[in-house]
């Protein structure tokens, strides 16, 4: 029995070689300040983020602006756009019903890119898989935490334009 242990650990020290005198070289009180600096620099830069969202808030759709014509998206279809000044990806969606929808194409979860499923009546993160209703931007399914946003479509003369929520100032 005494032999078969031997054995055993030869072999662990063999897969895991590990040198005492390399132990010393990171001590507790060195771990924990590095511990310290690291989770400081976490915090702060969530500050940050925090910060830039309150301070800087995003911009809201002013004015209509004009993204295609009717016939570049063609039934069950969709085409990305980005309004100029803004780096916010939208998906308009131009669904089985001849209504057309624009979101904002980042799921509310973690941002991932969502998509519209054809047929489906869906539009899919597939990141963590979220379910949104391609109707109204609700959530069908998954982690997000709330509804996409959204934006209005207007159809004017076979070109389609988009222009901010409408905000509902009543109490």
């Amino acid at each position: 029995m005494s032999q078969k242990n031997n054995q055993e650990e030869e072999n662990w020290k063999q897969d895991f070689p590990y040198h005492k005198q390399n132990a010393a070289l990171v001590g507790r009180r060195e771990f924990a300040k590095m511990l310290t600096l690291v989770s400081g620099g976490l915090a702060f830069g969530s500050g940050l983020v925090a910060a830039k969202a309150n301070f800087f808030p995003k911009s809201p759709v002013e004015g209509e602006h004009f993204i295609c014509t009717v016939e570049d998206v063609p039934l069950g279809g969709t085409k990305s756009f980005v309004i100029e000044g803004s780096t916010i990806p939208y998906i308009l969606i131009h669904l089985e019903d001849g209504s057309f929808k624009a979101y904002e194409q980042k799921c509310t979860h973690l941002s991932c890119s969502v998509y519209y499923q054809p047929g489906s009546g869906q539009i899919i993160c597939p990141c963590h898989n979220g379910f949104f209703d391609a109707n109204n931007g609700s959530v069908i399914a998954g982690p997000p935490p709330r509804k996409l946003p959204h934006l209005e479509v207007i159809v004017r003369n076979n070109e389609i334009f988009v222009t901010g929520p409408e905000v509902n100032t009543s109490v």
